[in-house]
């Protein structure tokens, strides 16, 4: 080793430690900015916030791309331990899942932006989820790796068709939407099984619990988008099932409360997020004084957690403690 690079190997020796799943910081950003977009349409709440936290969201993903791009390229070995590990494989198509978010938010300002957007996050998404998939079916899995995040590969897809519907690509958007919402039905079955009947999950994965209302609450989002409208049974499934996973989670929030920081803790933020984006939309359809409210609620609160989440992650990063071994 050079004598140039002894010297900046130890400057860079935290980027080995850089974890996958802080996309799910921009996942967290894109939903809320999402949510408060639609907040304007049915509330009347200020267009400007949900605008800014949409560019916050984007500017992270960059930023967090390109931090991870760059532990690609000094510690290759280190990410390939990343995806060969049964959890935090999972996590990959956090990123896939900010583009489709993205690509969303991209939207008002123009559709080819966010039709490259879209088609990058669609192709990604289908990649990770296929190559996850097979993973399961061809090797030996322990019941005790399985926890809501097994949702993110292959659940993910319910998401395409947010930004795929009004981009007009109404039939991939149905595929995904379809293949996401059986393997919802699937893992949600398998994954509820662990929690129950085997040994608690670690402390450090318990925020992941919020993971189980993003499929539903999203799933209500995304058939809006290319269901033409209206308020029918699939949509008060969706909705309905979410709200009450909120309420599970709502009964064990001293759980959650006596936690210690981690990276983990964005699991908390882009389901909270798509509970508010599901209940905005179920408002929209539904209207009254009591469905507005609850939605209201519902999405000052995600805004409350995303942002106590936001301080105590910079403060972390501040302090030297974010990128460290696990």
């Amino acid at each position: 080793m050079t004598v140039e690079a002894r010297a900046t190997e130890p400057s860079l020796s935290w980027l080995a430690h850089v974890p996958v799943p802080l996309f799910a910081v921009s996942m967290g950003l894109g939903g809320l900015g999402l949510a408060w977009r639609r907040a304007h349409d049915v509330l009347g709440w200020p267009a400007a916030v949900g605008e800014a936290i949409v560019g916050l969201a984007a500017v992270c993903f960059v930023a967090i791309a390109a931090v991870y791009g760059l532990k690609a390229l000094r510690h290759p070995a280190a990410v390939r331990a990343d995806f060969a590990h049964p959890v935090r494989v999972n996590f990959f198509p956090t990123a896939s899942i900010s583009l489709l978010l993205l690509a969303a938010g991209a939207l008002p300002y123009g559709r080819g932006l966010a039709e490259a957007v879209w088609l990058a996050g669609t192709s990604l998404q289908l990649v990770l989820a296929v190559t996850i998939v097979v993973r399961w079916m061809t090797r030996n899995v322990e019941i005790h790796h399985a926890s809501p995040a097994w949702f993110i590969p292959v659940v993910g897809n319910i998401l395409v068709p947010i930004a795929g519907g009004p981009l007009g690509h109404v039939e991939i958007s149905w595929f995904f939407f379809y293949v996401g919402l059986v393997f919802w039905l699937v893992l949600f079955t398998i994954v509820l099984y662990r929690i129950i009947f085997h040994d608690q999950m670690p402390d450090r994965f318990l925020p992941t619990l919020f993971i189980l209302m993003a499929p539903p609450a999203i799933g209500c989002v995304a058939y809006g988008a290319i269901n033409g409208g209206g308020l029918d049974g699939l949509v008060r499934l969706l909705y309905f099932t979410a709200l009450f996973i909120a309420l599970l989670l709502l009964a064990m929030a001293p759980l959650f409360w006596r936690l210690p920081y981690a990276v983990s803790w964005w699991a908390y933020t882009f389901p909270s997020a798509s509970l508010a984006g599901a209940s905005l939309h179920y408002h929209a359809l539904l209207g009254g004084d009591g469905s507005a409210g609850l939605a209201a609620v519902i999405l000052l609160t995600a805004t409350g957690i995303i942002a106590l989440v936001a301080v105590r992650t910079v403060a972390v990063l501040v302090q030297g403690r974010l990128f460290v071994p696990e």
